[in-house]
């Protein structure tokens, strides 16, 4: 059964699978790279995946490689977490070290944040007006909210007359 393990503290920059595949090439033909890049930029996003054969050799790959140079940073090798299903039945991958890292290290994919922008249950985006008497909820600009109170006065006068 192959291990997937995850490749972090990747440069940012222009790198290639080849480049990273050569940090591993004295294991052999039964290590594969995969890393992964910003559809824009084509940069590296700072982490990549290594795929062993076994648990065993994925261990040996830890010991040995974990902290080793590659492009002046030392390179984190652990263990990546099963892929789960997200909400939409859609495969996710959640590196161990992109949690707990914080900060912008999210495992989402330009996918997953398109289909999050969905209208939420019960309504449509947040363009649209608000229905009933649920106006208290909704907070005007406040650069606008004079004007808009003048605004609503005029149309209380308008359908009182």
């Amino acid at each position: 059964m192959s291990v997937r393990l995850y490749i972090g503290n990747l440069p940012k920059e222009e790198i290639d699978r080849q480049e990273l595949q050569a940090v591993f090439a004295e294991e052999g033909d039964a290590v594969t790279t995969k890393l992964i890049k910003d559809r824009k930029t084509g940069k590296c996003r700072g982490f990549g995946f290594l795929t062993v054969n076994n648990d065993e050799q994925a261990d040996q790959i830890i010991e040995k490689y974990n902290g080793q140079l590659f492009k002046d940073s030392p390179i984190k090798l652990e263990k990546a977490l099963p892929r789960t299903k997200g909400e939409d039945n859609e495969e996710q991958s959640v590196p161990k070290a992109a949690n707990q890292a914080g900060g912008n290290a999210s495992a989402s994919t330009p996918r997953e944040n398109k289909k999050s922008k969905k209208p939420r249950r019960g309504g449509s985006s947040k363009e649209s007006a608000p229905t009933g008497g649920d106006t208290e909820a909704i907070r005007p600009d406040p650069r606008w909210a004079s004007e808009l109170e003048k605004l609503k006065q005029m149309l209380a006068a308008q359908t009182t007359t």
